[in-house]
């Protein structure tokens, strides 16, 4: 099979493409990629890392500047141009979308050149883009059950769950010794996502000094962009560990009792996979409040805790935590459905649902 793969922007629309790309490669020996992305983002980098044939588009977003939004156009029609070019030549069989603006040219030539296309949306409430590319295209497939509802309604909806949780599945927890943490006290993780969150931070840090006599840890990733500064800034007690970046979060989690986190999509689906309850503290500056939404789901499931980020307070999350921590009926209501819920592998799903949109054609 040829595939033809476009997401941008963000991790969170390009770690799923590529676990999507794994699996076919892992399913399929004649299995044949080209990932289309922009040419100023971060997968222009990490694409051509991994030996993945790939070609830059340029293309931008739409600001609150006439001007530039011109120019957005003009980069769309020429980026829409060269995409129906690209497909010609490299032929391929499917077009996937996996989110950012950069899959509207794409999937538009797709759709265009009468080729089988299907977008992947990661959150509870969809994009711009996939909500105008949901026309017409063979299947959009959903992290969330619910966002079926938001799309055009003579879309063909498939729950597929989120591509990024599929390593966590048969992952190890981490070694919580080689983080200077303990093996039998409990573990409470504290992250704001890679770049972190300065004023979440600050608005942590009483409950940081509130938990320095308690029996179990906390791991605390302050992002690499603030780590310096706080740390420089405060000083905790030794049960709490601090850190800028941890690579691979999802072993953390297996480790944790608790985890304290901002709710986008990958986040919340590694989360559900290792069964692990939560915190969630959605971001306020994300489009359509979509974090929000992506944390409102698992609330209505009993599946976490939501905390609006202008209603924390250090003395408030101390005495939730430890609560939860105590194995209030709360919190085991929390593992037993998680522990209920139903896990699969979301890229095996989306790789049978492809072969059979594909194999529909010939």
């Amino acid at each position: 099979m040829k595939m033809i793969i476009s997401a941008g922007g963000t991790g969170g629309h390009i770690y799923p493409a590529l676990s999507i790309i794994n699996k076919f490669k892992e399913k399929d020996k004649n299995f044949e990629v080209l990932y289309i992305g922009t040419h100023n983002r971060m997968e222009n980098e990490i694409i051509p890392e991994q030996g993945i044939p790939f070609k830059s588009i340029e293309i931008y977003g739409l600001s609150k500047s006439l001007k530039k939004n011109i120019n957005t156009l003009k980069c769309l029609v020429n980026a829409y141009h060269k995409c129906i070019d690209i497909m010609k030549d490299f032929k391929p069989d499917i077009v996937v979308g996996v989110g950012g603006y950069v899959t509207m040219p794409v999937i538009m030539a797709a759709k265009k050149l009468k080729i089988k296309c299907v977008i992947h949306e990661q959150n509870s409430i969809p994009g711009k883009t996939n909500k105008l590319l949901s026309r017409g295209v063979d299947a959009v497939f959903t992290s969330f059950k619910e966002s079926a509802k938001y799309f055009d309604k003579n879309a063909k909806c498939i729950y597929t769950g989120n591509p990024c949780a599929d390593n966590v599945i048969n992952l190890k927890p981490i070694d919580k010794e080689k983080l200077r943490l303990s093996k039998s006290k409990k573990l409470v993780v504290v992250t704001s996502g890679s770049l972190g969150s300065e004023a979440l931070n600050e608005k942590l840090t009483d409950f940081f000094k509130l938990s320095s006599k308690e029996d179990y840890e906390v791991l605390f990733i302050t992002g690499r962009k603030n780590y310096d500064e706080y740390i420089k800034k405060h000083k905790l007690s030794k049960n709490i560990i601090i850190i800028p970046y941890l690579k691979n979060l999802a072993a953390l989690f297996k480790s944790a009792d608790l985890v304290i986190s901002r709710a986008g999509a990958g986040t919340i689906s590694e989360l559900i996979t290792a069964k692990k309850p939560s915190i969630l503290i959605p971001s306020p500056n994300v489009a359509d409040n979509h974090q929000y939404y992506n944390a409102l789901d698992l609330v209505n499931n009993k599946l976490a805790i939501m905390i609006d980020e202008k209603d924390i307070n250090g003395k408030m999350l101390y005495e939730k935590i430890k609560d939860l921590l105590n194995n209030s009926d709360e919190y085991k209501e929390m593992i037993n459905n998680l522990n209920n819920h139903e896990i699969f592998s979301s890229s095996e799903k989306i790789y049978k649902e492809i072969k059979e949109i594909v194999n529909d054609v010939k």
